[in-house]
């Protein structure tokens, strides 16, 4: 690996170990095993790294939701897709907890820090894409963009919600299954009150 991907690699293991706001600079050049320089050069400033290597950690963490690459999550679009998704989801959360709190950090951070910010946003846009297309069942590189803007909203605030619950409470925090009947009733009550709408033939 050259010092970019050593960088990444030990700021990866800095963040797990102190968060954001505890890692200093120098904590990832002896953690990477390069120098103060390499962060500039590559990376432009500390936080900028830090915010590369947190999106590092939620993209790895994202390839496990769809489950074992020979089980079958479901047709795309389908309620079995979408429990199951959402179940392996939530099962990130004990395993994954330091992942989830240093999302808390980032979003504390990042109204102080305007670099980082962008980068979180942009990061958010591919988020979205790639929640619908892990849901959808479709190409990540290839997700509309009416798709993002509308399901792919919906299940980033999904997924910040049930972050959220269950850092606070694991005990109360909303399980795939509730979350997938609330869908299915929320559908059933939707259709019906399209359908009294409708003008009558």
């Amino acid at each position: 690996m050259g010092h970019r991907e050593d960088l990444l690699a030990g700021a990866k293991r800095c963040l797990l170990e102190k968060g954001f706001v505890r890692t200093t600079a120098r904590d990832v050049v002896k953690e990477s095993g390069t120098n103060l320089a390499s962060i500039g050069y590559h990376y432009g400033s500390k936080d900028a790294l830090l915010a590369e290597a947190y999106i590092s950690l939620i993209e790895d963490l994202g390839d496990g939701f769809v489950g074992p690459p020979d089980g079958d999550a479901g047709p795309g679009g389908s309620l079995e897709r979408f429990e199951k998704m959402w179940g392996n989801v939530i099962q990130s959360f004990p395993e994954a907890r330091g992942i989830w709190m240093l999302t808390l950090e980032f979003i504390t951070q990042g109204e102080r820090l305007a670099g980082v910010r962008d980068i979180m946003v942009k990061a958010q846009v591919q988020g979205r894409a790639g929640l619908a297309a892990l849901l959808l069942d479709l190409d990540d590189t290839a997700v509309p963009e009416d798709v993002v803007n509308a399901e792919g909203r919906l299940y980033t605030t999904l997924l910040n919600g049930l972050m959220v619950q269950w850092l606070f409470d694991p005990g109360s925090a909303t399980t795939a299954g509730q979350l997938t009947e609330g869908l299915r009733r929320v559908a059933e009550r939707a259709s019906a009150a399209e359908g009294r709408r409708l003008p009558q033939s």
